[in-house]
């Protein structure tokens, strides 16, 4: 083991590759409590492939819960509902620490990039900056609609993204899908979004597609969040289809349907509401 200028250490593999089986029942002379604080500093994957295979006594620490509700601890990984016990710390930790947004360019800030345009009626789609505060975040841009159908999509590739077919269909982690949307207040408007969770093949396995939303001229202007979490869903899980979008009910030129933004897929920890 060495030690970076920067204060981390490094572990290379070669360090606790054995020799012979005699190496098997290795007792470390380093006391216990200071060799959990050293895995604690280690990248978590490595503590996993290489010092879990040092010794009997690393492998109970490293497949203890204590150990790993101790790495959520410090990292800020806590669960949703505290009062319930988690199965599997290390799982959780995992899937906490791989947990972030799937969909690309969510808030309008690259223009249309990541995004494919399925319709684009009327006037067609727009950026706009934002003036109406989203509760929790800031966003500067939205998406805005015009006076007949505008749709925008994008496809997951969830192998591409890091999640393997083993890793969906043997765990198969909630999925949470988010999406922001508001009216103008002086033109009426709809809102629709469709996620479907897809095969290999791209062929659906499970859809959320819930009625349509509309808003009747001079409302209140407010963004309203979509959410939903896809469980259980079942093996074959290999891409997510996010579809949203919607129009004015006016029929006015210009950008006065539904707007969008901060749109978000997350594969979560199993723990999520």
């Amino acid at each position: 083991m060495g030690q970076s200028g920067s204060g981390h250490i490094h572990v290379s593999s070669r360090d606790f590759i054995h020799k012979s089986d005699s190496y098997s029942g290795l007792r470390s002379d380093v006391p216990l409590p200071v060799v959990e604080e050293i895995l604690l500093n280690l990248p978590a994957h490595q503590v996993v492939r290489v010092c879990r295979l040092v010794c009997r006594e690393w492998k109970e620490l490293v497949d203890s819960a204590a150990y790993w509700r101790e790495r959520c601890r410090r990292e800020g990984f806590q669960p949703y509902d505290a009062s319930r016990p988690l199965d599997d710390w290390r799982l959780f930790y995992f899937l906490s620490k791989k947990r972030r947004n799937l969909i690309k360019n969510p808030r309008a800030e690259e223009e249309f990039s990541g995004w494919k345009i399925v319709q684009n009626g009327g006037d067609c789609w727009t950026v706009e900056d934002n003036s109406t505060e989203i509760p929790n975040c800031t966003v500067r841009k939205y998406f805005v609609t015009s006076y007949w159908l505008c749709l925008k999509q994008q496809l997951i590739d969830l192998k591409r993204e890091g999640y393997s077919a083993a890793f969906m269909d043997q765990l198969q982690p909630p999925i949470k899908i988010s999406d922001w949307y508001a009216p103008r207040y002086d033109c009426g408007s709809v809102y629709q979004i469709c996620v479907e969770l897809l095969d290999q093949k791209k062929k659906p396995i499970h859809t959320f597609e819930p009625e349509q939303i509309s808003f009747p001229q001079w409302n209140d202007h407010q963004w309203c969040e979509m959410t939903h979490v896809f469980k259980d869903y079942g093996p074959g899980v290999r891409f997510i289809r996010f579809t949203h979008g919607g129009k004015d009910t006016q029929f006015w030129a210009g950008w006065y349907g539904i707007r969008v933004t901060n749109s978000s897929v997350e594969i979560c920890p199993a723990e999520v509401r």
